[in-house]
C-alpha cells in the first residue's frame, strides 16, 4: 500500500487471478548477470502501448499470456511506463518476493507518481510510505474499525435509498464509485454532505484514470489531467485542513474522529508535525485507495451474482438471517459482520477472478531469479476459501509479509456492508448479457454494467 504515499491502492492491490509483480530494475555499478528472456520494445515507450491497449480491448491477460508462452512461465523482461521491468507470475513468485521484502526487493512506484503527489518536505515516496504505514494501523486495525460499522451501514442505507430504490434500471459502476467514495470521505475527513462529496468526485476520477498511465505531461493526456485534478483536490483539502485546525482548537472536533485529526495532532520522533500540504497529499492518497479499487470489486460482485443465481441464493440466505435478527432501525454491528462468512468467500472469489489491479511494483536490490509459476483454476467457486483456503501465496489481494495491506479490514467491511444492502433489497438481471470488460487501469464493464432491478416485496 504505497502508491500515493501509500496507504493507498493496496486496499486490493496484488493480483489475484494472475498474481503478478512488476519488478523494476535499474543499472547499478558492479551489478551484472543474465536478465530474464523478453524484449523492451520501442525507445522510451517500451511495450506500454501494447500493455495498455490489451486492457482497453477487454483482454488484459493477453499481454501476459503471450509473453508467458513465448518466453517463460515464470518471469519475463519488458519495458512499462517509462521503466525497464521484469514481470513475475504466480504463487511461487509471490512467496519469494514477500519473503525477501527489503532484502532482495523493496516497494517502488514509477517516478511519475511524484509529479502527481509531490512532497513539500522533498522526501521520497518510499520514505513517506514508511511514515504512513506507522500511522495507519491505529485506525485500520479490526479493533478500531468496529466503531465504523454503524457509520458504514448508515451511509450505505442513504446511498441505496438515493441511487437504487424506486428505479427500474441503474448503471452499477458509477453508483459503486459513489458509495465507496462517500464512505472514504466520511471516515477519513468527516465529509458526509452529498453535495460536498460530489464536488470531489469527477477530479478524483480523472486522477485515478491518469495516475497509472504513460507519463506524458501534455494537454489532453490522461497524465496531464491527473496532475491538474490532483492540484485542484489538494487545494480543497488544504481548506478542510485549515478549518479542522480551528475546530480542534475550539473543541468542535475531536482528536479521534478520523484520520485527518490524527495526522494534525501526531508528531514524528523529532516532535515535528506534518505540513498542511503533506497532510493533503496523504489524505488524497487515502481517499483514492479507500474507494477506487473497492468500487471495481463491488461492481463485479453485482455482475457475478447476476450470472450465478445459486451463488446469489447463498448470499441472500445469509444476509437475510442477519437482517431479520435486527430491530427496526438497528444498525449493523461487528458481530453481524463476522457472521457474513459465505458472503466474504464470494467476495474473495470475485477478487480472484476480477482483480482490481494487475500487479504491484517492486525494485530489485540484488540479482536473483524467480521460482516457477503456479496456475490457478478459473471456475467460480467460493468454497475454495473454506477451511484453510487456497494454497499459500496463490491468493494475495492484500499483499503479504511486511507489505500486508493495512486497509484489508476496512476493505472487507465496505464490501460486506454493500452486499448486505444490495441483496436484502433486490434481485437483478444484466441488461447487456455479454457486456465487454475493459481495463483502464482497473477492470470495469464497458458500459458500466446496466442492470434491471427487481425489488423484494
Amino acid at each position: 500500500m504505497e502508491l500515493f504515499y501509500v496507504s493507498l491502492l493496496s486496499l486490493f492491490i496484488l493480483v489475484v487471478s494472475l498474481s503478478l509483480h512488476f519488478l523494476f530494475y535499474k543499472n547499478k555499478s558492479g551489478a551484472g548477470g543474465p536478465l530474464p528472456p523478453g524484449r523492451t520494445g520501442w525507445p522510451v515507450l517500451g511495450e506500454s502501448l501494447e500493455f495498455l491497449s490489451t486492457g482497453w480491448k477487454g483482454h488484459p491477460e493477453k499481454f501476459i499470456f503471450d509473453r508467458i508462452a513465448k518466453y517463460s512461465s515464470s518471469v519475463f523482461r519488458t519495458h512499462l511506463l517509462g521503466e525497464k521491468a521484469v514481470v513475475f507470475c504466480g504463487a511461487s513468485g509471490n512467496k519469494f518476493l514477500f519473503s525477501n521484502e527489503n532484502k532482495l526487493v523493496q516497494a517502488w512506484w514509477p517516478s511519475s507518481v511524484d509529479k502527481v503527489f509531490p512532497s513539500s518536505t522533498q522526501t521520497s515516496s518510499k520514505e513517506e510510505a514508511i511514515k504512513m504505514r506507522k500511522m495507519l494501523p491505529n485506525f485500520l486495525k479490526p479493533e478500531a474499525l468496529q466503531r465504523y460499522v454503524g457509520i458504514m451501514d448508515h451511509i450505505a442505507g442513504r446511498h441505496f435509498a438515493d441511487g437504487w430504490e424506486n428505479k427500474d434500471e441503474i448503471v452499477v459502476f458509477p453508483l459503486a464509485k459513489n458509495y465507496t467514495f462517500w464512505l472514504a470521505c466520511r471516515l477519513f475527513i468527516s465529509v458526509e454532505d452529498p453535495d460536498h462529496v460530489n464536488k470531489f468526485a469527477e477530479p478524483f476520477n480523472l486522477l485515478a484514470s491518469g495516475l497509472i498511465s504513460i507519463p506524458i505531461d501534455l494537454p489532453g493526456t490522461p497524465f496531464y489531467k491527473a496532475i491538474k485534478a490532483s492540484n485542484f483536490i489538494r487545494k480543497e483539502l488544504v481548506s478542510i485542513i485549515k478549518q479542522r485546525k480551528i475546530d480542534l482548537a475550539e473543541g468542535k472536533a475531536t482528536p479521534t474522529q478520523d484520520i485527518l485529526s490524527h495526522m494534525l495532532l501526531t508528531s514524528d520522533e523529532n516532535g515535528k508535525f506534518m505540513h498542511e500540504l503533506d497532510i493533503a497529499d496523504k489524505i488524497l492518497g487515502l481517499l483514492i485507495g479507500g474507494h477506487d479499487t473497492a468500487s471495481s470489486a463491488c461492481t463485479f460482485i453485482v455482475k457475478y451474482l447476476a450470472e450465478l443465481p445459486e451463488i446469489y441464493e447463498g448470499v441472500y440466505k445469509e444476509q437475510m438471517e442477519i437482517a431479520n435478527s435486527k430491530k427496526p432501525g438497528e444498525l449493523l454491528n461487528w458481530d453481524d459482520i463476522q457472521k457474513m462468512k459465505y458472503s466474504w468467500n464470494v467476495a474473495c472469489e470475485v477478487l480472484r477472478l476480477a482483480p482490481p489491479l494487475q500487479g504491484a511494483f517492486r525494485e530489485a536490490l540484488a540479482d536473483f531469479m524467480n521460482p516457477e509459476f503456479f496456475q490457478e483454476p478459473e471456475k467460480f467457486d467460493p468454497s475454495r476459501f473454506e477451511g484453510s483456503g487456497p494454497a499459500p501465496y496463490s491468493f494475495v489481494p492484500f499483499g503479504g509479509g511486511p507489505r500486508m495491506c493495512p486497509g484489508k479490514e476496512y476493505a472487507r467491511l465496505e464490501i460486506l456492508v454493500f452486499m448486505h444492502h444490495l441483496v436484502k433489497r433486490f434481485r437483478w438481471e444484466k441488461i447487456i448479457p455479454d457486456e465487454k470488460i475493459v481495463v483502464n487501469p482497473m477492470p470495469i464493464p464497458a458500459k458500466g454494467l446496466p442492470v434491471r432491478l427487481h425489488p423484494h416485496n
